[in-house]
């Protein structure tokens, strides 16, 4: 089963990645993750993509999806694999199709966490930070016992410069627009699997699993 999962920042990607890899045992495929990688082995696509990070370019789509494609014939997709954060785009989407056509292989599900807007601008702008021990608190979900002050150690709790209104808004804008025609694209062919980001962990991933069986 090969599945790419989508989701704007603060959908709970992340956690729900975690518990389908352990559920399917298929690896989460991160191309941050595999991109590094690839450098740090001195491949020959590697090379290439850290020519491009040293410059402070973005790493071309045929370098991402040579990388992905080394990645996904090693051993352990055998049983299938998650793509997490890529594709992010329409031409990124065609190339991978392609890639795989080759493959003789396809992606079977595309999983799209949704959460609206305002939901998500409340759960990125609540977190808080300790400025001593670096222990995250959510003013929502997990706040501290007294307001400002960390639990575990009585330092000072901030608010990153990332998660305020004005950058959560801004990347939720990024997201949307990046992905929008993503959804249109991998819907047209019926591969989309929107599940409602709302509620508790384990309901959310039953909503999950249900698609995926």
């Amino acid at each position: 089963m090969n599945v790419i999962l989508l989701g704007p920042p603060g959908a709970g990607k992340g956690t729900q990645a975690k518990m389908l890899v352990e559920e399917y045992q298929i690896p989460q495929i991160s191309t941050g993750d595999i991109l590094r990688a690839a450098v740090k082995e001195g491949s020959p696509l590697g090379k290439e993509a850290k020519a491009c990070m040293d410059k402070g370019e973005l790493v071309p789509d045929s370098v991402v999806i040579g990388i992905v494609e080394e990645r996904i014939q090693q051993p352990d997709c055998a049983k299938g694999y998650m793509l997490d954060g890529f594709p992010r785009t329409v031409p990124q989407a065609e190339a991978l199709d392609g890639m795989l056509q080759n493959l003789s292989s396809q992606i079977d599900h595309v999983v799209s966490i949704e959460v609206a807007s305002e939901e998500l601008v409340g759960r990125l702008t609540g977190r808080r930070t300790c400025r001593d021990c670096g222990v995250g608190f959510h003013v929502m979900f997990d706040p501290p016992e007294q307001e400002g002050v960390c639990d575990k150690c009585g330092g000072e709790l901030y608010q990153r410069d990332d998660d305020n209104v004005e950058t959560v808004t801004s990347r939720l804008e990024v997201y949307e627009s990046q992905t929008l025609p993503l959804i249109d694209y991998y819907t047209a062919q019926e591969k989309i699997r929107p599940i409602d980001g709302v509620g508790d962990i384990k309901e959310i991933f039953g909503r999950v699993t249900q698609v995926l069986s």
